[in-house]
């Protein structure tokens, strides 16, 4: 497997900056992973793809305004401290730049001193550890005053509108840095439609990190490191899609997020129908590749990725780099949009 084979040519101008004003008219192509076969349709209607007694499970992660803009105290210079995840009581790990402007011990005031924080240790990523100080309550004021974290290929200031389009409209539990973009495409009336037709519609939550949008760059993939992404699993959720894999129903994934749970709880827990599992949380990185072995997961709907990214890695092992590649090909000359705010993807 080498990198070089997961590069294509993408013009700029099918990066899709602006989600459609109706989430559930973008297109969606629709791969057949048995024999190859492709359809061209609007995400509306996935519900022809689907049937009772499937298992749709969705990740309930809500992205916060993770970009906080403020001044060094000494200097006055303008600073960016990106959140990541929270570490401690008002200590939280992040990425700051520019970094040269902030060694330990630099402390940085946020909308006009209402938020004051200290870098208090470097994280051996090349982060900081940082302590927070402030007299209102710090969640409320990181959502007054944070800035929605846009994926860098969107190259435009974010908006008040992408508070709302930058996020599902199910999102319920704050901690991603990075959106599900899969989910980005159902509305609340498409998801009552859904399951109306007897489609479970199960939530779990992972945490996007900012390693979703970092391209693999060793020359051979294997050797890439994910960054650990935090996850919870529900015992009833966990429950209500055994019981559809065991009724024969499929388990569908929306989006690589929901993927990379799925396989991960299937390798570290023994999910055989004996078993009464409790509720399952941790931290993963695995990174999947192909060739890989699903064991959870019967049907991906997922938009389209990055050149060298670990989710076209992930899709290209669900189907194979061909049929994926093919896909894509199919996709530009049909001038699908591409990436965050674009078109999707469903691989039966």
């Amino acid at each position: 497997m080498k990198l070089s084979e997961y590069d294509y040519y993408l013009p700029e101008d099918y990066i899709a900056q602006y989600p459609l004003e109706k989430r559930d008219h973008s297109k969606l192509l629709v791969l057949n992973r048995k024999n190859g076969e492709i359809h061209h349709r609007h995400f509306y209607d996935i519900t022809e793809y689907l049937k009772q007694g499937d298992c749709l499970v969705i990740n309930e992660t809500r992205v916060f305004p993770a970009r906080l803009i403020g001044n060094e105290e000494k200097s006055s210079d303008e600073v960016e401290v990106f959140l990541l995840r929270p570490v401690a009581n008002q200590h939280w790990e992040a990425l700051v730049k520019p970094g040269r402007k902030l060694p330990v011990g630099s402390r940085v005031a946020f909308a006009e001193g209402r938020l004051t924080a200290e870098i208090k240790e470097r994280t051996e990523v090349g982060g900081r550890v940082v302590k927070f100080e402030c007299q209102q309550d710090f969640d409320r004021l990181v959502e007054e005053i944070g800035i929605v974290p846009l994926p860098p290929y969107v190259k435009r200031p974010p908006e008040e509108q992408d508070k709302r389009t930058y996020q599902t409209v199910y999102a319920k539990v704050k901690g991603g840095v990075a959106a599900p973009t899969a989910g980005f495409h159902f509305t609340e009336q498409l998801l009552e439609r859904i399951e109306g037709m007897g489609v479970e519609i199960v939530p779990i939550v992972l945490h996007p990190s900012v390693g979703t949008f970092r391209p693999v760059t060793v020359p051979a993939p294997r050797k890439h490191r994910l960054e650990p992404e935090q996850y919870v699993v529900s015992a009833e959720c966990l429950k209500r899609i055994l019981e559809a894999r065991k009724k024969q129903g499929r388990v569908i994934a929306v989006g690589t997020t929901v993927v990379r749970v799925l396989e991960t709880i299937s390798e570290e827990e023994d999910l055989s129908e004996e078993r009464n599992l409790g509720d399952l949380s941790g931290w993963t990185n695995k990174f999947i590749y192909p060739p890989y072995d699903f064991k959870l997961t019967e049907a991906l709907l997922t938009n389209f990725h990055l050149p060298k990214s670990t989710l076209l890695f992930l899709v290209s092992a669900y189907a194979t780099r061909k049929m994926i590649f093919s896909a894509y090909r199919e996709a530009i000359e049909r001038k699908y949009r591409f990436y965050s705010y674009g078109d999707a993807m469903f691989i039966i």
